[in-house]
């Protein structure tokens, strides 16, 4: 299946297989933050952060994906995990579980890493009024 522009996506049992993950990640990485002791406040004021990235978009399409896919990839919540980790700092590991369970949801939901085509174009296939009109 492509996206519009050919943006390549996954379809068919892979891409329900990769949404299902995204579920299964945003449980694990919340059920990850109960065990840092860290209040429930903290997660729900934190857990829509890495959208600002949306404001990206206003620059471009690829200034908007290159945000997007810096804040909705496992590299930057690893490495600060690894960072929590390192130093022995809860709070700083359940910033990172609360950055993984953002980025679960939004697979679980099918927004995937984004194309420089668009918004609507991800590796998940297209979202939005691409998904639409498709």
């Amino acid at each position: 299946m492509s996206g519009a522009n050919d943006s390549p996506a996954v379809a068919g049992g892979p891409r329900v297989l990769l949404r299902a993950e995204g579920l299964v990640t945003w449980g694990a990485a919340t059920f990850a933050f109960s065990l840092t002791g860290a209040p429930w406040w903290l997660y729900a004021a934190l857990f829509f952060v890495p959208d600002v990235s949306f404001l990206a978009y206003l620059a471009g399409a690829r200034a908007g994906a290159i945000a997007y896919n810096a804040l909705h990839s496992h590299i930057g919540p690893a490495v600060l995990a690894a960072a929590g980790f390192a130093l022995g700092m809860e709070e700083v590991l359940a910033v990172a579980a609360i950055w993984v369970a953002h980025i679960g949801f939004d697979r679980a939901l099918g927004y995937g890493l984004k194309y420089a085509s668009g918004f609507g174009d991800t590796h998940l296939g297209p979202v939005g009024r691409k998904a639409v009109a498709s």
